[in-house]
């Protein structure tokens, strides 16, 4: 199973432990990193990860993200494709650098894209190209199989 997790995801850990619902979000994005290390599930990386997180002003934090790049599956690089992609999630209403990750997604043809943003789930039923869920949602879906 091939999952994008957004930027969102990558830096939960490293938000205010002390919200629970973030708190909740951290261990289920931890849990769904050990099952990416365990073989379980395929991760797929981005131009935008990349972009993104090198704007991220804490190294440490930039470093350990960095080091998903290199136990990702596949990496999605910026082509025409993404970008009329993207233009098209633009003008449903997402952001751009979120329309650019949800490009990327669909580009690899993941099986879902996670996140944490609660703008992108509130917008997920604009489109069909991709399942789009809240971390904890992923885990309910999981734990129901």
């Amino acid at each position: 199973m091939k999952l994008y997790l957004d930027n969102c995801c990558f830096n939960r850990p490293f938000d205010d432990q002390n919200h629970y619902k973030i708190y909740l979000e951290t261990e289920a994005k931890l849990f769904i990193q050990r099952k990416i290390l365990e073989g379980y599930y395929d991760l797929v990386w981005s131009f935008i990860l990349d972009y993104e997180n090198s704007a991220n002003p804490d190294i440490d934090i930039k470093n350990t993200i960095n080091k998903w790049e290199k136990i990702s599956k596949e990496t999605i690089l910026l082509s025409d494709d993404i970008l009329h992609c993207s233009r098209r999630l633009n003008i449903l209403g997402f952001g751009i650098k979120d329309s650019l990750h949800i490009a990327c997604a669909i580009k690899a043809n993941a099986d879902y894209f996670l996140t944490v943003d609660r703008s992108i789930i509130n917008k997920r039923n604009r489109i069909s190209d991709i399942t789009i869920l809240n971390l904890l949602e992923f885990i309910d879906l999981e734990e129901d199989k």
